[in-house]
């Protein structure tokens, strides 16, 4: 049986570096029957965020201080327990954690520049407005008598 289905990338030529990768198996909680009582099946996979040399010191510093809430002691980890393999959780951590870790190294948006409302848009804005006002005035009950 083959190690793991490749080298999971986090963005552009960059993968994650699985001789950095902390593997923990556990039992996982739920269905199964006889045999969920004996394998360890939960996954738990650690990457030690602040000590890597893999990612580029811009991306690094950045998912520091975007996952600072998830991190213990530098360290960031993904549990997967959705699939009775273990095999299939490992892949589901692994792939999570790519993820995690592309979004926490994505460049920050652009910031949005301001732009007028043209004129006309406005003008419109305001004549529905006040037809609607108008539509709505003649619907009061106080010529009816």
């Amino acid at each position: 049986m083959k190690d793991m289905s490749g080298p999971y990338l986090i963005r552009g030529s960059v993968s994650l570096p699985e001789a950095e990768l902390m593997w923990r198996f556990s039992r996982s909680s739920g269905p199964g029957g006889q045999h969920v009582n004996t394998s360890d099946s939960q996954v738990e996979v650690r990457f030690d965020l602040a000590r890597t040399e893999a990612l580029p010191p811009v991306w690094k510093e950045r998912a520091l201080r975007r996952l600072a809430g998830r991190l213990v002691d530098g360290v960031v980890s993904v549990r997967a327990s959705e699939h009775r393999s273990q095999w299939r959780n490992r892949e589901a951590a692994a792939v999570r954690l790519a993820a995690l870790l592309a979004e926490a190294t994505a460049p920050p948006p652009k910031p949005r520049k301001p732009t007028r409302i043209p004129r006309g848009i406005n003008e419109r804005r305001l004549r529905e407005k006040k037809q609607r006002a108008e539509t709505k005035r003649g619907r009061s009950g106080r010529d009816w008598g």
